[in-house]
């Protein structure tokens, strides 16, 4: 809607009042054929009811208004202008393109946001601030948060229901093929690739790591190291299949030729360095893992890979 004439300084050229509230124009828009000028508001809620010019009653959409021309931009900017706030005691008269930033700043402004002094952190509307309590306020944002709190649990609740549920299916899924493959070499060749597909993407959910120790290996993990490396394996998402191969794996037993003495360890020691390592979260080892190294020979690699564990020296 446009501003009331009587705000005004001086006569007002009918040129710049819109047609429809009789008001100076406020943000204007004009009409691309016959060149009528029409405040934004007043005209597109015209032509909410009806497709016409309100001057000419030519036919006229919204896709026909064009911002009006420089000159006219000008001469309305040149305006002057009380300010909205005249009401609450401001007596200062600007130009009509200075109201928008006066109004921001304006100290007569009932809704001018001002800062809680009272140590709350609230910003609140001037006019409202002396009815402002900062225990409310706080009770009330404490209320809404723990709202949105429990909502959130009972959404991350229905997930997890949804997502075990995803989980058995796919167990169920994958133990069905490791039966039908056994009868059946194409059902062989599905699930062996499945399995590869899932070990791939498990390692790549690991971070790299970097052994700067390799002599503080431990080559023979006694039961109880051996099942805390286990249960961070599986809380790290290991593929159940190749849990078990793992940690028989990370003793030196089970280590391939290159690696199964002190002996020839120390003579490898420059292969280490081309070992591509993934962290076993939160511990002192680290895996490598067979999809990860296929640049290594067998004398070093075996599947699906090898844990080692070490007393220190991880990166």
């Amino acid at each position: 809607m446009g501003y009331d004439l009587c705000r005004f300084q001086g006569e007002i050229d009918e040129e710049l009042c819109c047609p429809i509230c009789s008001g100076v124009l406020e943000d204007p828009m004009q009409a691309e054929m016959c060149e009528h000028a029409f405040c934004r508001a007043c005209i597109n809620e015209w032509l909410s009811r009806q497709p016409t010019c309100p001057v000419d009653r030519n036919s006229l959409t919204p896709s026909c208004l064009i911002a009006v021309p420089r000159i006219l931009r000008n001469l309305l900017s040149r305006l002057s202008i009380s300010c909205d706030n005249s009401a609450h005691g401001c007596t200062l008269i600007v130009k009509l393109d200075a109201l928008a930033s006066h109004l921001e700043e304006c100290e007569h402004n009932p809704k001018r946001p001002m800062p809680c002094e009272n140590g709350c952190g609230f910003v609140i509307p001037k006019d409202e601030y002396k009815d402002h309590n900062c225990v409310r306020e706080l009770r009330t944002l404490i209320h809404t948060q723990q709202q949105k709190m429990t909502e959130l649990k009972s959404d991350i609740s229905e997930q997890n229901i949804i997502i075990n549920e995803l989980k058995r299916e796919i167990q169920l899924f994958k133990d069905f093929m490791r039966a039908m493959r056994v009868k059946n070499p194409a059902m062989r060749e599905i699930a062996d690739q499945m399995e590869r597909v899932e070990v791939i993407r498990w390692s790549g959910t690991l971070p790299r790591a970097r052994v700067t120790r390799w002599g503080g290996m431990i080559s023979t993990p006694d039961d109880a190291l051996q099942m805390m490396i286990k249960r961070a394996l599986s809380e790290s998402g290991c593929p159940p299949h190749i849990l078990d191969d793992l940690m028989e794996n990370c003793h030196e037993r089970r280590w391939p030729r290159g690696l199964s003495s002190l002996e020839t360890r120390q003579n490898n020691r420059r292969i280490y360095e081309k070992y591509v390592c993934r962290r076993i979260p939160g511990k002192q080892a680290v895996l490598v893992l067979s999809c990860d190294n296929t640049h290594m020979t067998e004398e070093v690699m075996v599947e699906p890979g090898l844990v080692m564990i070490f007393a220190h020296g991880i990166e």
